[in-house]
């Protein structure tokens, strides 16, 4: 049975995304860690913008994918949604 998406819910939708890129980002602070601890002045100045990496990217996330949203919401309209098919599991 074939479905398609027709509208994405935008806050919805963008809250989760940004839940995910947080979490993504903390990669960033996991190699910002030892470059603050071991490295030298210059080094120290990147090793913050690590650390804040999680925020940065939680917000960048958080408005490219309200865009993201919205476009696809415009354009499903004029094309139709993505295509899925399901399959019954028992």
């Amino acid at each position: 049975m074939k479905k398609q998406m027709t509208r994405i819910s935008i806050l919805q939708s963008s809250k989760i995304t940004t839940a995910l890129y947080v979490l993504m980002g903390f990669i960033y602070t996991l190699i910002g860690i030892p470059m603050l601890i071991f490295g030298g002045e210059q080094l120290r100045v990147a090793a913050v913008v690590y650390l804040m990496m999680p925020i940065i990217i939680g917000i960048f996330g958080f408005i490219f994918f309200v865009l993201f949203a919205a476009l696809y919401n415009l354009l499903a309209k004029w094309l139709g949604g993505f295509e899925c098919e399901f399959t019954d599991v028992e």
